[in-house]
């Protein structure tokens, strides 16, 4: 427990004492956001606010794991540097993104082909690496099983080793795009994306801590009700690391926002949600616990499929949260009232998880 309360605390100080220097670093390059213009007007005036603030978020999330671990004398585990690994090169690509913005002075990056390709280089490399390496009660970090809130018996490796790994690479990578863009389309608002984050990884850090407390791992007489994951504490001490370098970036990401964090940082967040749910074996019930992430996601498909075959529009603008800004709503009042949303959508996960633990220990 002390290794997860050292990543959280060190992975704070640095994003809130770092993101001034990151700022200040970036306006002296001029680096600034730029901004569509058939988005709502009001945002007109944060054109040139700092930009790629997820550098920090992911700096401060490997140093606060790497403080962790130097601190409590332990080793790394196999699971936490996948999810690092994972959130390390999403980030890269949504720098790449972020970056050619910036140097084209445009508010459109990578075009769609090369970060398609550069999230499935990523995606496919990452999701064969998380069927390796068996510890000594032979699991592997990721399981070839659809989870719920542990794997359910639906093995994707029902017709042999070879298509197993194919149907498992495919839908990690279903997985790790539909988690990025979700959080890159919830990052429109000072502040949105970040507390929203900062939510659902904290609800990731209490199951994560109970798995490993529940671990059939570490449990001298396993339970029915053990958990199966490789390395619970590991993956504990990684996504308390996330929450407190978002805590820490939100302070100066809030309205008015001082710095985003741009692609670089909602392509990391958006894979290491993806990571978590697979190696904690809780794909399904990661929808629930990022369930504003889904809504704000359905809601850009609803607004696409619905003008494609009608011509016509459901909301007034898309993603969901740009809707009630056209309807006049004010941005504070829109990002806390979907802040509290994402609240109640991470805390009925924990009651499910919670929930089913009691009915099968």
């Amino acid at each position: 427990m002390m290794a997860v309360l050292i990543a959280g605390a060190v992975a704070l100080v640095l994003s809130m004492g770092g993101t001034p220097l990151f700022i200040r670093l970036l306006v002296a390059k001029n680096y600034g956001q730029f901004i569509r213009q058939d988005g709502p007007t009001a945002h007109f005036t944060k054109r040139g606010t700092p930009t790629m603030g997820g550098v920090v978020i992911i700096a401060a999330t490997v140093l606060g794991y790497a403080a962790a671990n130097l601190a409590t004398g332990r080793l790394p585990n196999a699971s936490g540097l996948l999810l690092l690994l994972l959130m390390v090169g999403m980030g890269f690509i949504g720098f790449l993104d972020d970056y050619i913005k910036i140097s084209r002075q445009r508010s459109l990056g990578l075009d769609e082909r090369g970060k398609i390709i550069g999230q499935a280089v990523i995606g496919v490399g990452w999701a064969v690496l998380a069927l390796q390496f068996p510890n000594e009660n032979f699991r592997t970090p990721a399981s070839t099983e659809i989870s719920l809130i542990r794997d359910t018996g639906i093995d994707l490796a029902w017709a042999g080793a070879g298509l197993g790994l194919v149907l498992f690479v495919l839908w990690a990578n279903f997985l790790i795009t539909a988690w990025s863009n979700a959080v890159n389309l919830t990052d429109g608002l000072d502040g949105l994306a970040t507390g929203t984050s900062m939510l659902v990884f904290g609800a990731y850090t209490v199951i994560t801590i109970w798995q490993s407390n529940q671990s059939c791992q570490f449990l001298t007489e396993p339970g029915q009700g053990c958990y199966e994951v490789r390395d619970p504490r590991d993956l504990a001490i990684v996504t308390a690391a996330i929450v407190g370098a978002s805590f820490g970036f939100l302070w100066w990401n809030t309205s008015p926002a001082q710095i985003f964090m741009g692609d670089t940082g909602s392509l990391a967040l958006g894979g290491a949600l993806a990571g978590l749910s697979i190696l904690t074996r809780t794909e399904i019930l990661g929808a629930v616990i990022g369930g504003l992430f889904v809504i704000i996601v359905m809601s850009d498909v609803i607004q696409i499929g619905f003008f494609k075959a009608t011509g016509k529009r459901v909301f007034r603008m898309a993603p969901l949260h740009h809707h009630f800004e056209l309807k006049g709503w004010g941005e504070v009042t829109i990002v806390v009232r979907f802040w509290i949303i994402a609240a109640l959508f991470a805390s009925a996960g924990l009651g499910l998880f919670y929930a089913e633990w009691v009915s099968v220990a």
